[in-house]
């Protein structure tokens, strides 16, 4: 199934760090692991196309790597490198909010995608949380870019991160639900966004058919 599906966005590379890549995909002990990993959170800080699928990329790696000789090299990598941008991230959201976007999509990518035992990563939980709930914030609220990029990441993971922090949850949704009830200067389009995802959780991480025609009759029209 994994090579039906084998197209994992990766022709904006050069030809090299292609090859790298399909490398690490079918035999990940043969190259080198942090390289592709920095390959990886490189392209997804500037690429936001790539940002939404690379944590596919990552989960055929680290099964890869399991299978080949029960490893977790490429995943030790990629923890250290999300830890450094997270700890950056305010500066990297001053000097380029397409950039904050991007890295706050693939985190939440990664979540998605990288279990263990079939649970998401613990480690993975706060950051994430500490990064939707930036989103959440009064500045961050008045820019369409980061409502959109805090209701999809929602939309993805917001049940399982839910599941592994209820709380952190209700803190995040209290920020939404005062943003949209109370500040002022929301454009119309984040108004409708923040209703939405009001709406979702409030049905389970469901909408209804009716919600589902209004909200996105209203957001292509």
């Amino acid at each position: 199934m994994e090579n039906a599906k084998e197209d994992y966005k990766i022709q904006s590379f050069d030809l090299e760090t292609q090859k790298l890549l399909k490398m690490a995909l079918k035999e990940p002990n043969t190259v080198d692991l942090e390289k592709v990993s920095n390959v990886i959170v490189d392209q997804s800080l500037k690429d936001q196309v790539f940002s939404k699928e690379a944590g596919r990329i990552c989960y055929t790696i680290v099964q890869a790597e399991a299978k080949h000789n029960n490893g977790n090299v490429f995943r030790r990598n990629l923890l250290n490198r999300l830890q450094l941008e997270f700890v950056a991230r305010e500066e990297t959201r001053l000097r380029s909010l397409q950039e904050w976007v991007c890295f706050v999509t693939f985190i939440c990518n990664v979540f998605d995608y990288l279990k263990v035992n079939n649970m998401p990563m613990v480690a993975l939980v706060h950051p994430v949380f500490d990064c939707l709930l930036r989103l959440a914030q009064p500045d961050s609220l008045n820019n369409e870019e980061e409502v959109d990029c805090l209701v999809l990441q929602l939309h993805r993971i917001g049940d399982q991160l839910e599941k592994m922090n209820g709380q952190k949850m209700d803190e995040l949704f209290y920020l939404l639900r005062d943003g949209f009830l109370l500040q002022e200067g929301l454009s119309s389009m984040a108004r409708l966004l923040l209703l939405e995802i009001l709406e979702f959780r409030a049905g389970g991480w469901m909408l209804s058919d009716t919600a589902q025609k209004y909200y996105y009759s209203e957001v292509t029209d």
